[in-house]
């Protein structure tokens, strides 16, 4: 191994220990090469690296069914991200209209949800809607558009023109990023335009973040700090400007 492999494996080692899990792309973009350079560099350092569904992952990391939850279970931070669901599951009532934004933190908010509560749930990533299938009583609405697979989501001018047609108790929104002047970021551009569809169109619009996220800026800005009617992290109702 040269050199130049063993400082992008470090690299790579890094931002896994980061951020749980990387896309192949995402690998790629970061480290500047060609995805099939890292694919070559982690085949030769399986003692460190697992590779799964196009995703790169810690060797040791468990193997779930569907290859983005594989985030969620590696997340060093989900236990706080589920905390935070915990207390804004409170803010939903039976027959409620929820918007349920994409990522892992808000599957906590899914898993949470109770069996027997009734509500209309509106989604637009493939695991959040998997979750949200097998609630009994939950009636779904999956925006479509685009597929993206670096976060198993959709975008575009479908569910855009869905969203048109909702009434939308709850908007729960979640960020890369979370900075009072800075606003809500997130890492990908094509999540922008739904999300800020649902927070103008719901009653109350509900950010939901572990406290990691608190002082981040993504590249993809879509709020300001003050459109969130409520914020929740792992310490419950939060107000980020007494922290910054």
């Amino acid at each position: 191994m040269t050199p130049r492999n063993r400082d992008r494996l470090d690299r790579l080692a890094n931002l896994l220990q980061e951020r749980g899990v990387l896309h192949l792309k995402e690998a790629a973009r970061a480290l500047d090469v060609s995805e099939m350079t890292i694919r070559r560099d982690i085949a030769g350092d399986t003692r460190r690296f697992a590779y799964l569904g196009g995703h790169i992952m810690p060797a040791g990391a468990i193997e779930p069914e569907a290859p983005y939850q594989i985030a969620a279970a590696t997340d060093k931070h989900a236990e706080a991200k589920r905390q935070a669901c915990r207390y804004a599951l409170a803010e939903i009532r039976p027959d409620d209209t929820i918007f349920i934004d994409c990522g892992s933190t808000l599957m906590h908010l899914v898993d949470l949800l109770p069996e027997d509560m009734p509500v209309t749930a509106v989604c637009y990533a493939l695991n959040t809607a998997e979750k949200l299938a097998a609630k009994p009583r939950v009636r779904l609405i999956m925006l479509g558009g685009e597929y993206f697979p670096a976060s198993a989501s959709f975008s575009g001018a479908p569910g855009l023109e869905m969203l048109d047609r909702l009434g939308i108790n709850l908007a729960f929104l979640s960020a890369a990023g979370l900075e009072v002047n800075r606003g809500a970021t997130c890492a990908h551009f094509h999540e922008v335009a739904i999300k800020q569809k649902a927070m103008a169109l719901a009653q109350r619009c509900l950010m939901v973040v572990d406290r990691s996220k608190i002082g981040r800026v993504k590249p993809a800005f879509f709020g300001n700090y003050d459109e969130f009617d409520a914020i929740y992290t792992e310490d419950g109702l939060t107000d980020i400007s007494e922290t910054g």
